[in-house]
């Protein structure tokens, strides 16, 4: 196994994939490398480590020295903010090294693809040598500024997250009705019917949801007007996928995509609300199962208590592992979602794993010809999704000088509704541009 993890040979996952190819499998390994650095930012942040945190000589001591809070932030709410930010940071700092590194490689002829492809122990090496360094990083302005690249990073992953949606729903889409044309079998429509029920079943619900938990009847006009209009532009999309000029020009456009992305928007729209400081307008989910009031904390409440992880980070979560797995295995047809994602999935040719004078059986390498993938754009892609986890795991919290405690803030909010409205204007390009440009191609 030496070869495999020092060397070039791409042999790493052959044994359980002794066919697969090698833009595949490295792409799932460096996928594995961002779970991994997740469940690192997870167990740091779970109730408890935080005594073990502080352990780390200087990380902190009896409060932080972010510039306007020394000495005011409890360590123990704190630390795993910090962990958690520093975790990011270095896995950030990793997948840019590597996107700069492979920018412009065009074939595994290049010398560069031997990087990009082997020597994984070397790789895993220089992410924890990073990791460690990252964690003797001097606090100064570095959490206020990171918190805006975290921002600015998560805002542009979200929306590469809504391309990969469209881009499954789309696949899924044309693989049930093609196996149904071919079949004769009409269980594959009623399959889709069932999930496009189902899609736009929840999105209802959560409209409903979002009046009755995050509105007041004289308050709260910000989410009054993020619902509503969220609500009219997912119906707006979901009457134009069906069109008979939209049909003509995308046949395999439909409700099923138009009630994914209806659905996504949803949740964005969730997820931007639960950040909204305003408890009155924000009420937490313990509150809504236990039917509790939320009041403003008083001046003499703990200010150690912060509530890490609830639903929408959860669901934020599951959201992002599809995501990553689905950018590391998916194989389109789709034209447009291939150029944004910097991916020609066509290329290349498949074929049976081939075993190496060594005898370990390797995968094979089908980018002789030209790379199946942008190296370089997918590790940006990594990039931004680490900073998408940093920013989800902390909730989006920064820290509030005045009440001495870690508080949600509008930034947030806004960054997360821009991108569900700038993500609808995506889809709704998907939809019109094959009428306004005739003559190209976007099958």
């Amino acid at each position: 196994q030496a070869s495999c993890l020092c060397g070039s040979a791409p042999c790493l996952l052959c044994g359980c994939c002794p066919s697969s190819n090698n833009s595949t499998i490295t792409r799932l390994v460096f996928s594995f490398f961002l779970l991994l650095g997740t469940m690192v930012s997870v167990i740091m942040i779970l109730p408890g480590m935080e005594t073990q945190l502080r352990k780390i000589p200087g990380f902190c001591q009896g409060g932080v020295t972010i510039p306007g809070v020394e000495n005011q932030v409890n360590c123990d709410v704190i630390v795993g903010y910090k962990s958690v930010y520093r975790m990011c940071f270095a896995m950030t700092c990793f997948f840019f090294l590597f996107s700069v590194i492979m920018i412009r490689v065009r074939s595994s002829r290049d010398p560069r693809a031997a990087i990009q492809n082997g020597f994984w122990f070397f790789k895993f090496l220089i992410l924890v040598g990073i990791t460690v360094g990252a964690f003797f990083i001097p606090d100064g302005t570095f959490h206020t500024v990171w918190f805006y690249f975290g921002a600015v990073g998560s805002f542009i992953f979200i929306l590469i997250q809504l391309i990969l949606l469209i881009d499954f729903a789309h696949s899924w889409n044309k693989v049930w009705v093609e196996n149904a044309e071919n079949s004769d079998n009409k269980c594959w429509f009623a399959g889709l019917l069932t999930f496009t029920i189902l899609y736009y079943a929840l999105a209802i619900t959560a409209v409903v949801l979002f009046y009755v938990y995050y509105t007041q009847p004289d308050d709260c006009t910000e989410h009054k007007v993020f619902i509503s209009l969220n609500l009219i532009f997912c119906i707006f999309i979901s009457i134009l996928s069906i069109l008979p000029k939209i049909q003509e020009a995308q046949p395999h456009s439909g409700l099923l995509q138009a009630s994914l992305i209806s659905l996504y928007t949803m949740y964005v729209t969730w997820s931007a609300m639960t950040n909204n400081p305003d408890r009155k307008c924000n009420p937490s989910l313990l509150s809504l199962v236990s039917n509790v009031s939320v009041t403003e904390p008083s001046g003499d409440s703990n200010p150690g208590q912060v509530q890490w992880w609830d639903a929408q980070g959860i669901v934020g979560l599951i959201i992002f592992l599809f995501c990553t797995l689905y950018a590391s295995i998916r194989s389109s047809s789709n034209t447009q979602v291939n150029k944004l994602m910097q991916t020609e999935e066509g290329k290349g040719s498949g074929g049976e794993g081939v075993v190496g004078e060594d005898g370990i059986l390797r995968a094979v390498d089908n980018e002789e010809d030209g790379v199946t993938y942008s190296y370089s754009f997918f590790h940006f892609h990594l990039c931004l999704a680490s900073l998408y986890i940093m920013m989800t795991l902390t909730n989006w919290y920064q820290p509030d000088t005045s009440t001495q405690a870690m508080r949600s803030s509008m930034p947030a909010v806004w960054v997360k509704m821009s991108s569900s409205w700038l993500g609808l204007g995506l889809y709704l390009w998907t939809l019109i541009a094959p009428l306004i440009f005739p003559d190209r191609d976007f099958s």
